[in-house]
């Protein structure tokens, strides 16, 4: 069963595989809107990865800057393999469960 790549909008190559899953953008009915965040995977579980960037921010009172880190917790659909260490482009959709909001769209070369 041959599934069509759908266009989501963004800038990015469609995964080679294949999936039959609702929740992904290319193949099911996700739609992707808001935001698009790019960092680096920390966990991975089945259908789940954790994405943290990092970032600046300056503190006017002592002149300096500090390191922060930002994460979020992502839907990972089965046609995109990634592992832990790998930089990915997330993107903001509805909620999907609890904690997840954002679903993976690939990896970033």
């Amino acid at each position: 069963m041959k599934r069509k790549v759908r266009n989501i909008g963004i800038d990015m190559k469609p995964p080679k595989d294949i999936c039959s899953s609702e929740k992904c953008p290319w193949h099911g009915h996700l739609k992707i809107r808001g935001r698009l965040f790019t960092g680096t995977v920390v966990s991975k579980t089945v259908n789940t990865v954790i994405v943290q960037w990092d970032y600046h921010h300056f503190v006017p009172k002592y002149e300096r800057s500090e390191r922060r880190k930002s994460k979020i917790v992502a839907h990972l659909p089965s046609c995109i393999n990634v592992n832990i260490g790998d930089v990915v482009r997330v993107g903001e959709c509805r909620p999907l469960s609890k904690t997840k909001r954002s679903v993976v769209l690939g990896k970033v070369e």
